[in-house]
């Protein structure tokens, strides 16, 4: 049929593809970016109809639905079709070979009946984990898809807590007409059972152990783990129960042309979390969430690092990202590590932060050779670029300690963030341009910022760095001094900086490790001081040649 040729890749077309892969070494660059075979299908289609599904938005259509994707696996493979219509379900699982295509104008509208979804041992924020199965999943799975420009929708405000400082008032006093608050008067749980989830020691040894706080374990919308050759096409994935799309241990991966919505005050409502993945592509997309928007992810700490597992070799381009506690974000679960990752032409618009790199002691794993270009951001709540290894941790002021940081020693748990390469970045409206800060014992190290331009509030700290490259950064950030705050960093050069204002202070060099800080060939202010020393630094740290 015509309308899922786009789903079709031919048996001799990904054969020479997988030939490429393996002579090319996997050595990418973008002149030479990594591929993600798609999946082929048989042309049968099995219509959801005529195994009983009814289109009232009242019949529960799981078993129908199922059946018509078991029976079409089981027939090696085809579309299983979701026609025009509100269909009322329970989890769906997905088998190998099987193309669900949810067409326009259909509604997939999981149940809010929570009985329906079981108990199962899952895995969440980079560790195994007890969870209600999801609306959506498949494992272990080969050649699969979900297409079509219909609307799949996981009825997660009823699985949902909030917080009081989340909603209006209205908001409030309608959630609180049913659920339980807490002691405190400051959260809503949907049900006695979240409640008491949320309170709990959750040290149970079986599944039984947790059945009586069985709704705080919200599933994400969508898990697929450990499959090949996946395909999301263009539909419309909204109001998840926790993360939307999550793709786990899954290589060959395509999302195209889809787009993700939950409200932005949706508890864990993450967009897209790509987790220990290989070769992905993700373009096209519009994603508009309650958290972190592009994600990548591989494991947790000790776990995630006995895991071992990538994310790798992945191509994001030409998506946009609204509402979201990060436009393109690496971590903070990225134990496995993270590397040669494609970035280019998006936009984002209104996120909390931007570029969003984070991680913190204890993580471990090494995120390197990320490549960024052609970004354009607006109106960004915090960091147009924020690099942060204390995520939820909180980092020492020189102030607090008197100049004098305390430095552990490096082990299996410090994490590494290094080689990455921004460029053609624009963002109009932030509060701070950027934050790179490291750990006293491993710096970030080797970062290139080239041809930014930033209007925000406030400058640049570069905290704990090494090989930090700035080459034709613009700052528009007023009157803000010190425009640039660098601590205990070493080899940082500004090469053709500009500052568009003229603040009293430019730059604020700190702490007795602080050393080789070049700039050169760029247009300064030239009223006020160029830099004040404190904490043990030396004036020998700054160089300033060539410049206005």
């Amino acid at each position: 049929m015509k309308i899922y040729k786009t789903a079709l890749l031919t048996a001799a077309v990904a054969a020479l593809f997988f030939t490429s892969r393996a002579q090319s070494g996997e050595k990418y660059s973008w002149d030479h970016l990594p591929q993600a075979s798609r999946p082929s299908f048989k042309p049968d289609t099995f219509s959801i109809v005529k195994y009983g599904a009814v289109p009232d938005g009242i019949t529960l259509c799981t078993q129908s639905i199922n059946n018509a994707i078991d029976d079409c696996s089981a027939h090696g493979g085809g579309v299983v079709l979701v026609p025009e219509g509100l269909w009322l379900t329970g989890p769906v699982v997905l088998k190998s070979n099987v193309n669900l295509h949810i067409s326009m104008a259909a509604l997939l509208q999981f149940t809010a009946d929570k009985s329906q979804y079981h108990l199962i041992e899952g895995n969440f924020e980079g560790h195994k984990a007890i969870r209600n199965e999801s609306p959506l999943s498949g494992t272990d799975l080969v050649n699969i898809a979900i297409t079509g420009q219909g609307v799949i929708d996981g009825h997660g405000e009823v699985w949902r807590a909030m917080g009081k400082d989340r909603v209006t008032e209205n908001e409030w006093k309608q959630l609180t007409a049913t659920g339980v608050v807490s002691s405190d008067g400051k959260m809503w749980y949907p049900s006695e059972s979240y409640a008491r989830g949320a309170a709990a020691n959750k040290d149970g040894r079986s599944l039984n152990d947790y059945a009586d706080m069985k709704d705080f374990f919200r599933p994400n919308l969508l898990v697929l783990n450990n499959c090949k050759k996946v395909l999301l096409q263009n539909a419309c994935f909204r109001n998840s129960p926790a993360w939307c799309l999550h793709f786990l241990a899954c290589e060959d991966l395509t999302v195209e042309g889809v787009h993700v919505h939950n409200e932005a005050n949706a508890q864990n409502g993450d967009g897209m979390d790509i987790e220990s993945c290989s070769h992905v592509l993700v373009e096209h997309c519009t994603l508009d969430c309650g958290d972190d928007g592009l994600c990548i992810k591989s494991g947790k700490d000790e776990e995630g690092r006995r895991a071992g597992k990538a994310s790798q070799y992945i191509v994001i381009r030409n998506n946009i990202v609204y509402k979201a506690h990060g436009g393109f974000v690496i971590g903070s679960e990225m134990s496995g590590g993270a590397h040669d990752i494609f970035v280019s032409d998006c936009t984002f618009i209104g996120t909390d932060n931007g570029l969003r790199f984070k991680t913190v002691r204890g993580r471990g794993g090494i995120v390197e050779n990320i490549y960024i270009k052609n970004i354009v951001m607006h109106d960004i709540v915090h960091d147009a670029i924020l690099f942060d290894m204390y995520y939820f941790a909180k980092a020492p002021t020189l102030e607090q300690t008197n100049g004098k940081v305390a430095i552990p020693p490096v082990d299996e748990g410090t994490p590494r963030f290094r080689r990455f390469f921004i460029s053609n970045l624009v963002c109009d409206g932030a509060d701070r341009a950027m934050l790179i800060r490291g750990l006293p014992e491993m710096s970030i190290a080797d970062i290139s910022l080239k041809k930014i331009t930033i209007k925000a509030n406030t400058g640049a700290n570069i905290i704990e760095a090494q090989g930090i490259d700035m080459d034709s950064v613009t700052l528009d950030c007023g009157q803000t001094q010190p425009l640039i705050t660098i601590e205990n960093s070493r080899q940082v050069t500004f090469n053709g900086f500009r500052s568009l204002q003229d603040p009293k202070l430019l730059f604020s060099i700190n702490g007795d490790r602080t050393k080789e800080i070049n700039v050169a060939h760029s247009d300064l202010p030239v009223h006020g001081n160029r830099a004040d020393f404190k904490y043990g630094a030396k004036e020998s740290a700054l160089s300033i040649s060539d410049t206005n």
